[in-house]
């Protein structure tokens, strides 16, 4: 390529310190060759679809098992009523949960995916086994009483932190990738026990409305308003802070690369540990005396439950410090401009690049509005994964997967960076995040940028990053916008 094209090929990658550059750097690949394929945990189907479509299989006949088994217990009309109150506080957890993740948004398809596993498949595994062990336990001592309790306190807990566990350790595995740390564990875990909590407050309502039929008791001091007093409006939380135990030992694992192979193993099994032990001690509050709900519950679960919450919260702000730490290295090297690692690092500033690309010029297309706006958020979120990629790089080490998936980050980046750029920088100076003056916005180009072309200022790629150049066309003419 003659030098006179020199100016308009992409910046240089930076190099990780305990790395050689061409242990990881190669030539571009085409455009058509962009696709990140990491290795698999034990890859048995090779079909994506037939995976999809036997999992999605197996979770709709869990699904069909555990509604079936139900509405036996509670009949149609109970079973109508709990589905209808267990319903509410739903979206206010899985709400809260997304919330959380904002700052690197996992797919919604793992999501979906751990809220059904919990909600069909761990259901399903906790009626079964429960039922099975509190019938045995109660043979084997001739007592129902000491049967139930045991049942509850003992049986209840491992099952049902088992069951719901494994939707953790199935995405650790095999979406290693999306799984990254402690805030990842606890929103994964959060939608399955979101999900596990649905099925079982339908059972505990549409039981406790087939009692007050046979008692004919309504008003406030039917047993349906005790039950959903106490499961939704007190305790929402309680499956959920169960469960999240399991996730943050799933994060601090997820955080340790091939160096820490015993933190990987122990933390996973450590919190599922403190799962099963505070869910015994919440069954067993009522074994405690008239006043031993209260007891746990405000003495040890609210506590527990605040002491979560802050940890999920600092998590989220490490992940945007991260951001701020990680992301100059690319801005020195020409990838973004100084100002696009602080505004990134401010959930504020990233809103407010969005609205900005939304409305700048007024948009009279208000599909190209959006579609501005939605190649800003992509930006973001591709620029999230880079700073989290090298972070765990650096850390731990550059796995055999870092080159690639770096470069496919970069080339998105690059292929939105003419909306996003200009609208992250208006943001970080907004927001104060850059004391200097105000900038006025620049017209958004007439195109989408997925064909843009790097400003003429930045420097020409190292000389190993291989000679081909997908933006430009042959002769060193810029390739026109796809």
């Amino acid at each position: 390529m003659y030098q006179g094209s020199v100016q308009h090929q992409q910046p240089a990658v930076p190099v990780l310190e305990e790395q050689q550059l061409d242990e990881f750097l190669g030539a571009v690949p085409e455009r058509g060759q962009w696709r990140y394929r990491p290795r698999r945990v034990g890859m048995v189907w090779r079909s994506k679809a037939f995976r999809a479509g036997a999992v999605i299989t197996a979770l709709a006949l869990c699904g069909l098992v555990i509604l079936a088994l139900v509405r036996q217990q509670t009949g149609t009309e109970g079973f109508l009523v709990g589905l209808g109150l267990a319903v509410l506080p739903v979206p206010l957890l899985m709400g809260a949960f997304r919330w959380l993740d904002r700052v690197e948004p996992g797919p919604w398809r793992n999501l979906l995916f751990a809220f059904s596993w919990g909600a069909c498949a761990a259901a399903l595994v906790a009626i079964i086994a429960n039922s099975f062990a509190t019938r045995w336990i109660a043979t084997a001592t001739a007592d129902p009483a000491s049967a139930d309790t045991l049942g509850a306190t003992v049986v209840a807990p491992v099952v049902e932190e088992s069951a719901k566990a494994v939707a953790l350790l199935l995405i650790f595995l095999f979406r290693r990738q999306q799984f990254g740390g402690i805030v990842d564990g606890i929103v994964v875990a959060g939608f399955t026990a979101t999900g596990f909590a649905f099925t079982e407050n339908i059972l505990y309502l549409g039981n406790a409305f087939g009692e007050d039929q046979q008692l004919g008791t309504t008003g406030f001091a039917s047993v349906t308003v005790g039950t959903f007093f106490v499961r939704v409006v007190m305790s929402p939380f309680a499956h959920p802070l169960f469960t999240v135990l399991s996730g943050i030992g799933f994060g601090i694992a997820a955080l340790g690369g091939a160096r820490h192979r015993v933190r990987r193993v122990v933390m996973p099994v450590l919190g599922l540990a403190l799962a099963m032990g505070m869910h015994a001690l919440w069954n067993g509050s009522s074994a405690l005396g008239p006043y031993g709900f209260y007891l746990v519950y405000g003495a040890f679960m609210v506590p527990c439950f605040g002491l979560v919450t802050w940890l999920a919260v600092w998590s989220r702000q490490r992940e945007l410090r991260t951001l701020s730490t990680e992301l100059p290295v690319y801005a020195a090297a020409g990838w973004l401009t100084p100002a696009e690692p602080l505004a990134l690092a401010s959930m504020r500033a990233r809103g407010m690049a969005r609205d900005m690309a939304r409305h700048w010029n007024g948009h009279p297309d208000p599909a190209r509005g959006k579609a501005a706006a939605r190649a800003v958020a992509e930006y973001e979120s591709f620029a999230t994964s880079l700073a989290m990629l090298r972070r765990r790089a650096r850390h731990d080490g550059a796995g055999p997967d870092f080159a690639l998936r770096e470069q496919e980050l970069l080339h998105h980046l690059w292929h939105r960076r003419e909306t996003a750029a200009p609208a992250l920088t208006y943001a970080a100076h907004a927001t104060g995040r850059i004391r200097t003056r105000l900038p006025v916005p620049p017209p958004l180009p007439r195109q989408l940028p997925y064909g843009g072309l790097p400003p003429r200022h930045l420097p020409a790629p190292h000389r190993h990053y291989g000679g081909h150049n997908p933006y430009l066309e042959d002769g060193g003419r810029p390739a026109p916008p796809s």
